[in-house]
């Protein structure tokens, strides 16, 4: 969602949360601390991550359900071999961008994936950085058991989940170097959850506020949930809730069997 404070004052994130009841919920681009955040969920535990510039990306986990554990951004190790430190634009290491929660039964990430911007400058940390180093974090954690995540992936897999796949070839959110980055989860096993359900395009997560493209259904699907191949049969659906406003981007959810 982009930005929680718009979204909640819009009243959108309460009734969502009230109609649809999910034990977890991952937010990204919350673009606020929680001390700035007036809401009132009494089921929920809330886990924020917020960027150290204010006003700016960030990340949280609204749970029913008390995790095991709660891991903050990604672990040094990993940080130090991808080299993924500041760049022209900050440090994505300090833009809260990555949480996970351990359960039971599997581990929830939700992750806000840097944008490569419109003259690509950021390409190269997404390439050569971000993506890899992502990738082998969720490969670490399924290790230990399987792995469900999701976020703004900022990334449309194929041709299929953008309107207008042609006119936007090798622009940002639809290069090569993005979409390869989002194919290696898939060949490392991990499962793009809508496509399970639902072929073809006309679904999207987000549209530009531009030339009344949501009305238009003119977007693009760079919002994801993805699980470990061990829990493909485990998911019973996935849906993309476009009716819900509040954001130029709306909420995706998944039902997991118990």
């Amino acid at each position: 969602m982009n930005g929680i404070r718009a979204v909640i004052k819009k009243n959108e994130l309460e009734p969502f949360i009230k109609k649809h009841q999910p034990d977890v919920l991952c937010l990204q681009e919350t673009k606020a601390h929680k001390d700035q955040v007036a809401i009132d969920l009494p089921d929920y535990e809330e886990y924020w991550y917020s960027a150290d510039k204010k006003g700016y990306s960030g990340t949280a986990i609204f749970t029913k359900v008390t995790p095991l554990n709660v891991l903050y951004g990604l672990p040094e190790d990993i940080i130090e071999t991808y080299n993924l430190s500041e760049d022209s634009y900050g440090d994505p290491n300090k833009e809260g961008r990555v949480i996970a929660a351990e359960f039971d039964e599997f581990y929830v990430v939700t992750v806000y994936t840097p944008n490569a911007k419109e003259d690509l400058s950021r390409i190269p940390l997404r390439h050569e950085k971000w993506d890899p180093a992502f990738l082998e974090y969720c490969k670490r954690l399924e290790q230990k058991k399987p792995v469900v995540f999701c976020g703004d992936l900022n990334v449309a897999h194929t041709e299929d989940d953008l309107a207008r796949p042609k006119e936007n070839d090798g622009k940002k959110g639809f290069t090569i170097e993005e979409r390869e980055g989002f194919q290696k989860f898939i060949d490392a096993g991990f499962v793009d959850t809508f496509r399970l359900f639902t072929q073809g395009n006309g679904h999207y997560t987000w549209w530009t506020h531009w030339a009344n493209s949501r009305a238009r259904n003119v977007g693009w699907r760079i919002d994801y949930v993805l699980v470990s191949s061990s829990l493909k049969s485990k998911v019973k659906s996935a849906n993309i809730h476009a009716d819900v406003m509040g954001s130029d981007h709306c909420p995706v959810s998944i039902k997991l069997q118990p």
